[in-house]
């Protein structure tokens, strides 16, 4: 039987069910796929958006834009998942939302260290890894210092 003490996290292998992709979000898979954290704001405001809008929430404006990441930040909030919901995942994984340096928050995974490292306000740094043929996504490895 394995240590799971022992264990890394890692970016999930290709074939597990991925997000769903609209015609709205393209620039955000665009972006990844090109190795980019390209995230949506409003240009009227510079409201910072957790997704592509219609009409801004903090202005009421109709002025989606899209803006580059830096891809730098801190771990907000986590879980580990030990259990997978779905055969298509490896375990242990673990979900995490990530704030951005430039103000986003975004909903992603921590890899590239052991479960038990996580720790409230981690510095992580954004890498991008494929889930599909035509899906990479954004997964985030702490930063040594």
């Amino acid at each position: 039987m394995t240590d799971p003490s022992a264990e890394i996290l890692a970016p999930q292998q290709p074939g597990f069910p991925v997000p769903p992709r609209s015609q709205r979000s393209e620039p955000f898979w665009e972006g990844c796929r090109n190795g980019r954290l390209v995230l949506p704001c409003c240009s009227a405001c510079g409201a910072r958006a957790l997704r592509a809008f219609h009409v801004c929430s903090q202005c009421g404006m109709q002025a989606l834009a899209w803006e580059m990441s830096a891809g730098r930040g801190s771990l907000y909030s986590w879980t580990v998942v030990w259990r997978a919901p779905h055969p298509g995942f490896a375990t242990p994984y673990a979900p995490a939302v990530v704030q951005l340096d430039e103000g986003w928050w975004i909903l992603s995974a921590v890899v590239g260290c052991a479960p038990e490292a996580l720790r409230d306000g981690m510095s992580l740094q954004v890498e991008f890894h494929p889930a599909s043929d035509e899906v990479s996504l954004p997964y985030f490895r702490p930063v040594r210092i």
